[in-house]
């Protein structure tokens, strides 16, 4: 998994779902840490790269380019 994969406001789904019950978490800051935020209950954890990159599962959705 490269850093061309994903890119901000990209919904991933992670490994193991979050414990409010949801799955995918929106990245809402890239650098050597990635912030992702639930999209269930909106709580925001920091992660460094490549750990996300390791429990990342699969990307859901594309964050619309304007």
């Amino acid at each position: 998994m490269s850093s061309k994969d994903y890119q901000l406001n990209d919904i991933v789904e992670m490994k193991k779902p979050h414990p409010c019950g949801e799955n995918r978490w929106r990245i809402i800051r890239l650098g050597m840490d990635i912030r992702i935020k639930c999209e269930g209950c909106s709580h925001s954890v920091l992660i460094p790269r490549k750990k996300f990159e390791k429990k990342m599962k699969r990307l859901v959705e594309r964050a619309e380019e304007d």
